[in-house]
């Protein structure tokens, strides 16, 4: 038999020998968005966000936070995880109107933050609001115990505009770990946020299942920077905060006792 090039000798060759030949250019698998069972639920009801949902009326969103909300690592802003969110949440309720403003700022504390509430939160009237916190302090060694009192100001000041809110703690990543810091300021936050009756999003425990559970590689679900999420991890994110926030509005119903259901998709209430 003539064989008209290297290239093709090889392959009628490989594949006399039973052997598979896949492009070079095949890429990895994209890896799977997991979480463990007990971090895919928030703590408290979101029961604003309920109401919003049942009467059919528009749900706004505020994201507040530092780089990570901002979007830093990703490819564009498209792929941050403010904008991963809304279209998560959209095909849950495709007949809601529904938007989630991304207002991260790059390298800002808590203290930057409540600075800005009222203009670029506050001033939104938003239903839910999402306050990335954390990184920045643990980063920058300031103190647990001070950013404390800066967090519980915060909350309160959310809380009084009728809003549902929900934190979201450090991601984890070598840069946040290799402080001391780090853990003590999740926990803290954990127990503000239980003392205020305030969700959270646990980023940091979810990130640390993606590495010591399921084994993935800082380079899957970070940026080149080894701080900042990217793409695929933004986009999980989304996903899982998305369902979280379906889950806590469905809960939140429940306790009111409302005979109401959540109109997901097109499927009709009662």
């Amino acid at each position: 038999m003539w064989i008209s090039s290297p290239k093709a000798f090889f392959c009628a060759s490989s594949l006399a020998l039973g052997v598979l030949v896949l492009p070079a250019t095949a890429s990895a698998q994209t890896p799977a968005c997991t979480s463990p069972p007990e971090l895919k639920r928030l703590d408290q009801p979101l029961r604003r966000v309920a109401q919003r949902i049942v009467a059919r009326q528009p749900l706004t969103v505020v994201a507040i936070g530092s780089s990570s909300t901002a979007g830093a690592g990703a490819s564009s802003s498209a792929a941050s995880y403010p904008s991963r969110l809304e279209v998560e949440l959209k095909q849950r309720f495709p007949n809601l109107p529904i938007k989630v403003l991304n207002r991260g700022v790059g390298g800002e504390e808590m203290a930057d933050m409540l600075a800005r509430f009222d203009q670029t939160v506050l001033a939104e009237k938003p239903d839910l609001v999402l306050w990335q916190v954390g990184t920045n302090a643990v980063l920058r060694h300031l103190s647990v115990i001070g950013s404390e009192s800066i967090l519980h100001d915060g909350l309160e000041r959310l809380k009084a505009s009728g809003a549902d809110v929900v934190m979201i703690d450090p991601q984890f990543a070598p840069k946040v770990t290799a402080e001391a810091s780090a853990v003590r300021m999740v926990d803290m936050i954990e127990a503000a946020a239980k003392a205020e009756n305030i969700a959270v999003f646990h980023r940091f425990s979810v990130m640390r299942h993606w590495s010591q559970v399921e084994q993935l590689s800082f380079d899957s679900f970070l940026s080149p920077d080894r701080l900042h999420m990217n793409d695929w991890s933004y986009s999980c994110v989304a996903k899982l905060l998305a369902a979280a926030i379906d889950d806590a509005a469905t809960r939140a119903t429940a306790v009111a006792g409302s005979a109401v259901a959540l109109p997901h998709g097109n499927t009709s209430s009662h």
